[in-house]
């Protein structure tokens, strides 16, 4: 039934695009934060490259980022991010741009989550003589990130579903092989439907797992 699958490292292409997502979800969270806080922040220049970061960023298609980190950091720039391995330095180069795209959205989803918080409790936080970035690290993002869990499930699912477009710089994850497996095989709703599958059993209980995370996790008014 499932003969088509013989000689292809299906598994090792869904890890691939696991990994994918993993480190492009910490460095996003990470960027994103950072972002975020330059958003809200008192510093005119910083507000100013936050908003400008994430209004072009969020425009610009991920094809688009991805083929640059590509075409544009490592073929003209010769930027590698480490070792000449062809294989090891695109799948560096499509986490990079990844992170980049994915980092705009994490940012607009904390800084709904900051904006949930009552602006009395940094106010009292200044009153005390703490400052931005104390009441940023102490009062504020630890209330917006429960607050932001779902925005945040929802840009996770997005992320995974995203790495798709590393198949564009040769990156061995899901969707490379898949069109391999098509053009191969020429059976394509069969090797369509396992890997439909494959990324719903990605997405459906990282969505349902986080979901009841952020019930839980949820601040009461």
């Amino acid at each position: 039934m499932f003969d088509f699958l013989e000689g292809y490292d299906v598994l090792g292409a869904f890890w691939t695009t696991v990994q994918l997502t993993l480190l492009a979800a910490v460095g996003s969270l990470i960027w994103g934060t950072l972002l975020a806080a330059m958003r809200v922040g008192p510093v005119p220049l910083m507000r100013g490259f936050g908003t400008f970061y994430v209004n072009t960023v969020r425009n610009i298609p991920l094809t688009v980022i991805i083929l640059f980190t590509s075409l544009g950091l490592n073929n003209t720039l010769g930027i590698s991010l480490g070792s000449k391995v062809i294989d090891t330095v695109n799948f560096r180069l499509a986490v990079l741009g990844l992170i980049a795209y994915t980092s705009a959205f994490v940012c607009e989803a904390l800084r709904s989550g900051i904006n949930t918080v009552p602006v009395g409790q940094a106010e009292a936080a200044r009153a005390i003589g703490l400052n931005f970035t104390q009441v940023l690290r102490l009062v504020v993002l630890p209330q917006a990130f429960r607050s932001s869990i779902g925005p945040l499930t929802n840009v996770l699912i997005a992320l995974t579903k995203n790495t798709t477009v590393a198949a564009a710089i040769g990156v061995a994850e899901a969707a490379t092989l898949m069109k391999e497996m098509v053009e191969n095989e020429a059976q394509l709703i069969p090797i369509s439907a396992v890997f439909a599958l494959g990324f719903v059993i990605l997405t459906l209980p990282t969505g349902l797992l986080l979901g009841w995370v952020g019930k839980k996790l949820a601040v009461k008014r």
